[in-house]
């Protein structure tokens, strides 16, 4: 028998957020705490599933006119509009004036790799420009759908542990024509640090004269804040300024519909006469890659978008999920200030959202894993839902540990 084809492949390097999930499950100290995952985390560290989402989906199987059929290429259309006016507004003038055109995707992960396919297939863009730090996803999607030169704009500053807004301005002027400028819509992941309004500004204006090309990530609207409008801003903010552009939508979190895979890739086109077009060049894409979109959680995120009892009862959830965020970083920053850690960690409040960048090092973040079972990325990014108040006491002392002893 001949040799195998196979024996030439190499270990791919792990993925670190699942390899510290799999050290965490592996663990049985009773105290372990998992601060790794990009997920909600209840008061007593279990997944939510929405009270909403529970009363939709028994709705659901009790509807006998539904069945497994395919959807279309392209989606639910009810759910994809509805999350485009969920993004822009309802009464946006793109949407009055039949600019905006949207596809149901593969939650967020999915549509971004559907729109860097559009824009290197397509439109022939090569080159992209990602924060640094960024979400560890935004490279491999880029590289895979075919950009070849990805650039790294500045974002974080590690000694004020907020945004570099001149650096991040410095690299966007430099950047060449129609490069791609991947921008994080609201709560930035991983450091939580967002730009103010008149920064938002500014960057458009950047982006305006460099004739760049905006594509948002919108993974957390309404689950930063728990408004929906104010973690739009951004984004509305360019429509309204009459950029063209792609924004991608993620509803695992705001929704809790995590493995469900729901998104939607939401464009903007100044010249209505090309959507059409647009919308046969998706279809091709999407054909090749995953043919059709899953039903049930799209029905979910439609019933409740296009039903006002409905959309007002989860506009509930979702400030009671931001809230117990909020909390825990008030409670976190109050703690380490009480223990006198050293430092200053008014930067936990200031910033926004399910994630954390804390400072801590990874020399810091194997301390807490070896010594205490508190589990978290080696970039000392946390997700603060894995924080509770019968917890809060314990990481808090540890990282006063972490931060005096270990340099």
């Amino acid at each position: 028998m001949a040799p195998s084809r196979f024996t030439k492949i190499k270990i791919a390097p792990p993925i670190e957020v699942f390899a510290v999930m799999k050290a965490f499950n592996d663990c049985t100290h009773e105290k372990k705490v998992n601060l790794s995952v990009g997920a909600y985390r209840t008061d007593d560290a279990k997944p939510w599933v929405l009270p909403v989402v529970r009363k939709v989906e028994a709705e659901l199987a009790a509807d006998m006119s539904l069945n497994h059929e395919y959807l279309p290429i392209l989606g639910l259309e009810s759910f994809s509009t509805a999350a485009a006016k969920m993004l822009l507004g309802a009464d946006h003038q793109t949407i009055k004036d039949g600019k905006v055109t949207s596809i149901q995707v593969l939650s967020g992960t999915g549509g971004l790799r559907i729109a860097a396919e559009f824009l290197h297939r397509i439109l022939n863009y090569d080159t992209f420009y990602i924060s640094s730090p960024t979400w560890g996803n935004h490279r491999m999607i880029f590289n895979q759908a075919g950009f070849t030169n990805c650039v790294q704009y500045r974002y974080w500053n590690a000694e004020t542990r907020g945004l570099d807004f001149d650096g991040m301005m410095e690299d966007l002027k430099n950047a060449p024509e129609n490069s791609v400028i991947i921008l994080h819509a609201c709560a930035h992941n991983p450091t939580g640090v967002d730009p103010t309004e008149d920064q938002w500004k500014q960057i458009a204006d950047v982006i305006e004269e460099k004739n760049l090309f905006p594509l948002f990530d919108s993974a957390y609207q309404g689950f930063a804040s728990g408004d929906l409008d104010k973690d739009a801003w951004a984004v509305r903010h360019f429509a309204d300024r009459g950029f063209e552009m792609m924004a991608t939508q993620s509803f695992s979190k705001n929704f809790g519909l995590y493995n469900e895979r729901i998104g939607n890739l939401m464009m903007i086109i100044n010249d209505t006469s090309m959507i059409v077009p647009t919308r046969s060049q998706l279809t091709l894409l999407v054909r090749g890659s995953y043919s059709n979109p899953p039903s049930h959680g799209a029905r979910i995120v439609s019933s409740v978008l296009n039903n006002e009892a409905l959309f007002d009862e989860w506009r509930g959830c979702i400030k009671t999920m931001s809230g117990r965020i909020i909390e825990m970083r008030n409670g976190l920053r109050e703690r380490l200030e009480k223990l006198g850690t050293p430092g200053n960690w008014d930067h936990i409040t200031k910033q926004i959202g399910m994630f954390s960048f804390t400072g801590l090092t990874a020399a810091q973040a194997k301390h807490l894993a070896d010594k205490y079972y508190i589990f978290l990325l080696s970039s000392g990014r946390i997700n603060m839902c894995g924080l509770t108040t019968g917890n809060i006491d314990y990481v808090a002392e540890a990282i006063h540990d972490a931060v005096t002893n270990v340099k």
